[in-house]
């Protein structure tokens, strides 16, 4: 019999530094929010961006510099499926979609995940990517 993972609440520092108005510490992202920027941060990160970890990141940001076509849409989604099943243990990923737009050089992310030991329902991120120097 399989063991059940039982998952307690995720807590992280949130990115804005704003102070908490009640306690004045850093205000912080908990459980899906958590989970949700940490997602967003691993496709962000490029390979080697890491000082401690350079594997960490992923190589979706490399793809602006393609020939945009039909065919490069299934590499981004696998790339952006294998950086989050290496390195965010928390989710199980159920669904990637990417649109290209490559007359603003941008991409739409759209991903479906289920977080591995909490009882709540599917989470849905939706970002656009775009580069940040040209």
């Amino acid at each position: 019999m399989p063991l059940e993972s039982i998952s307690r609440g995720f807590r992280d520092i949130s990115l804005s530094f704003k102070r908490n108005p009640i306690t004045n510490d850093l205000s912080s992202l908990l459980n899906e929010d958590a989970i949700k920027r940490s997602v967003i941060n691993l496709i962000r990160t490029k390979v080697g961006e890491r000082f401690f970890n350079s594997f960490l990141g992923s190589k979706v940001e490399d793809y602006f510099f393609e020939l945009v076509d039909i065919g490069i849409i299934d590499p981004i989604e696998e790339e952006i499926k294998t950086v989050i099943n290496n390195f965010e243990p928390r989710v199980k990923v159920t669904f990637v979609g990417v649109n290209l737009y490559p007359e603003d050089n941008s991409m739409d992310i759209n991903i479906e995940y289920d977080i591995i030991g909490l009882n709540i329902q599917r989470q849905s991120i939706n970002f656009i990517l775009q580069p940040t120097r040209y």
